[in-house]
């Protein structure tokens, strides 16, 4: 897998905006990754030193449409924490 296709787009929510003053970044990850991929990507990709890297899979919602129930896909979620001193300017003034 290409570095560019692990990380799919950053996860800009309340919890997430917390973790960013404790050096945690939140991003939507591919499904098939792990967490040594997911380090390399984040380092080569902001040009940071990662600490440690948390994944969460997030299962898809369960919703009715009349009388069909339709569950939307799961996806893979990774919190990645920094070393002292490094930042990611793509989060900053959000």
């Amino acid at each position: 897998m290409h570095l560019y296709d692990v990380l799919r787009r950053p996860l800009i929510t309340e919890k997430a905006t917390l973790l960013k003053e404790g050096d945690k970044y939140v991003f939507e990850v591919a499904k098939g990754t792990s967490k040594t991929q997911i380090k390399e990507a984040v380092e080569r990709t902001f040009k940071v030193e990662v600490a440690q890297v948390n994944v969460i899979t997030v299962p898809g919602k369960t919703k009715r449409m009349g009388r069909r129930e339709v569950t939307s896909s799961s996806w893979k979620k990774a919190i990645v924490s920094l070393k002292p001193g490094y930042k990611i300017t793509l989060f900053e003034g959000v």
